[in-house]
């Protein structure tokens, strides 16, 4: 199931014959990618750091510039486009029922003057711009458009049917989740639901996240907060860290394992309060080094209360690194 030979691309997926084009939006706190998918594939992808000047409708003015030049290198019509998914950071507020970001990468009124982005935005418009310049948009969450493109084309499937009980969870520059209960997609008030990576499972609280909390999941493992954290003892960042664990470093490997309960109880918490059956773990630190934390995730859950964790597996991603890349497609594929 998670084996690299069995990890589908995103360059050979096709929608059926006949099938009107769609627009594929990723949003990062660094990076916006957009990409037209049709009967005949993949097509006119192009990419650009995310607009963090101007007004707070720049991200979606360039948004649909992106769509636009897309379009134009795939020789598809804008006016073709049935349905544009986007799959964004979070978190999210709701405007007279319509997303806009609240996100303190992107928006510089949320993270606060020390993160030392250009604008003084509260939120980014998203959802009314590209509604008045779309027909139909979906917008979610990017841990949403992982758990989707997960239950349809990766490891959270049963014999082909997507799973009712699961969850995805990214570990990488942040830590992300998306979750199905009872076979409906948890999305909450605001479209939030998922955001684990900032809960508190631990008493250190010398860790500062992004969001502005001290001490939560993401702030303690996250890829840039081990480098943050770590540096100063002499791994620069996550992959250095992860070649002294190789290395036999005893020193890393004590750091690498006090994460690793971390992000147990992070999971252990998500299966307990969700009863889950399986948990598929993707993103840039996790994949990259799996085989090492797998075996050290699942021995951070099991025996943890029987009854809720027996029969919920830990499996890596399907998708592998290219679940991101599904992400969008899989809002309106």
């Amino acid at each position: 199931m998670n084996t690299l030979s069995a990890i589908p691309t995103i360059e050979s997926f096709a929608l059926p014959t006949g099938s009107p084009p769609v627009a594929c939006v990723d949003i990062g706190g660094t990076k916006v990618a957009v990409q037209v998918v049709d009967d005949q594939g993949v097509r006119g992808k192009v990419a650009e750091p995310t607009a963090t000047t101007g007004g707070n409708d720049a991200l979606a003015l360039q948004i649909i510039r992106l769509v636009g030049q897309s379009c134009a290198a795939a020789g598809v019509p804008v006016q073709a486009i049935a349905r544009v998914g986007v799959s964004s950071c979070g978190p999210f507020v709701l405007n007279q029922g319509l997303v806009e970001l609240a996100a303190p990468n992107i928006c510089g009124g949320q993270a606060g003057p020390a993160r030392g982005l250009p604008n003084d935005w509260k939120t980014a418009l998203l959802e009314a711009p590209l509604r008045a310049a779309f027909g139909h948009v979906r917008v979610e969450n990017d841990g949403i458009g992982a758990l989707e493109a997960e239950r349809r084309w990766g490891a959270l499937q049963d014999q082909g049917v997507p799973m009712a009980n699961c969850a995805y969870v990214t570990w990488s520059t942040g830590i992300g989740t998306g979750v199905c209960v009872d076979g409906h997609v948890l999305r909450g008030k605001n479209g939030n639901a998922g955001h684990a990576g900032h809960i508190f499972v631990s008493d250190n609280n010398t860790a500062l996240c992004g969001c502005g909390n001290v001490g939560d999941v993401e702030g303690l493992i996250a890829g840039n907060a081990l480098a943050r954290r770590f540096a100063p003892e002499g791994y620069a960042n996550a992959a250095i860290l992860f070649e002294a664990i190789y290395a036999g470093d005893e020193r890393a490997i004590a750091i690498i394992d006090d994460v690793c309960q971390v992000m147990g109880r992070m999971l252990y918490s998500m299966i307990a309060t969700l009863d889950l059956a399986r948990i598929s773990i993707g993103g840039s630190v996790y994949w990259h080094h799996r085989n090492y934390l797998l075996p050290r995730l699942r021995a951070a859950v099991q025996g943890k209360l029987p009854p809720l964790t027996e029969g919920c597996e830990l499996v890596s991603a399907g998708l592998g690194e290219r679940v991101g890349d599904f992400g969008a497609l899989a809002l309106v594929a």
